[in-house]
């Protein structure tokens, strides 16, 4: 099972389409906790929806349980918490969520999981794919 990772910081929204119709992703993931924000640009919750259906014939899947709490987005950004806290912290929330028994491996299998940062470095959608991994074994991760 193969999963994907693709942030739309820094991308155009050219560049952003093309590398995952290419990808071989079947859906898209979005697992941020706010998707209608006007600074998302083209990422915005209906405009992906409208583009992944024309552009990649994929479908667009959004997971919140995959997300930070607000409280942790906050902390991090606003607050410049440090990035070892937050992913501790992630991690937490994950197991407590359990989301390696309530998120369904058909929906991860052959997607993409999308979130804002443009590198998986320090971004939240490399630690859920990284957990997942971890709890379900057969997951190959790739960054786009």
């Amino acid at each position: 099972m193969t999963t994907y990772t693709i942030g739309f910081t820094k991308k155009s929204a050219e560049q952003f389409f093309e590398t995952l119709c290419h990808s071989g992703a079947k859906r898209l993931v979005d697992v941020r906790l706010n998707n209608v924000s006007q600074l998302a640009g083209f990422a915005k919750k209906q405009d992906l929806i409208y583009f992944l259906r024309k552009l990649c014939g994929m479908e667009y899947v959004h997971l919140p349980s995959l997300a930070p709490t607000q409280d942790m987005l906050e902390e991090y950004k606003k607050r410049r918490g440090g990035w070892a806290d937050y992913e501790e912290k992630f991690v937490a929330l994950m197991r407590e969520r359990r989301v390696e028994q309530d998120v369904p491996r058909h929906v991860i299998a052959d997607a993409c999981l999308l979130c804002s940062e443009d590198k998986p470095d320090h971004c939240h959608r490399r630690l859920v794919a990284e957990y997942l991994k971890d709890h379900w074994g057969d997951l190959e991760i790739r960054h786009l």
